[in-house]
């Protein structure tokens, strides 16, 4: 997949990723959206954003997306400027709620911190993920890591 695509999978209730049931209609609802983003390339973040809406749109109460979408604005964020590197966008609905992950792959684990009065917008970006996300956390690879948020489909 060439850097900055997106790939949305539709998945059915009973079948596996990629198919259809006979009486899903046109299209069922897409379950997971992957999207590679492009070196230092800030454009990546409202993309993002509107992929991740398109995915969302009937999925929770109202209100639910635009956490999702601010919490992955801060994820892509804080991939694209720390790192200077690639990196890859996964999204995924499931029955039990939303799991999105910004994988890099730079070596260094990301930690919140108390933003300082002077630091403008800077510095809030994981205490929101925080404060806003039902679970979040750090998996390292063998290259890089992924910084991961899940919203839970109950209080959505």
């Amino acid at each position: 997949m060439a850097i900055g695509t997106t790939s949305v999978e539709a998945r059915a209730d009973a079948g596996t990723v990629g198919e259809e049931p006979e009486d899903a209609g046109p299209r069922a609802q897409p379950s997971q959206l992957r999207r590679r983003l492009g070196r230092a390339d800030l454009r990546a973040v409202p993309e993002a954003r509107r992929a991740l809406r398109e995915l969302l749109r009937h999925w929770g109460k109202p209100g639910r997306s635009e956490i999702a979408e601010l919490l992955t604005s801060e994820l892509v964020t804080n991939a694209l400027v720390h790192t200077d590197r690639e990196a890859l966008l996964t999204a995924t609905v499931g029955p039990d709620g939303l799991r999105v992950e910004v994988r890099d792959f730079v070596a260094g684990r990301p930690r919140p911190r108390v933003p300082a009065a002077q630091d403008g917008t800077h510095g809030r970006g994981l205490l929101l993920v925080q404060s806003l996300a039902s679970a979040w956390g750090v998996l390292p690879h063998g290259v890089g890591k992924s910084v991961w948020f899940e919203l839970d489909a109950e209080a959505a």
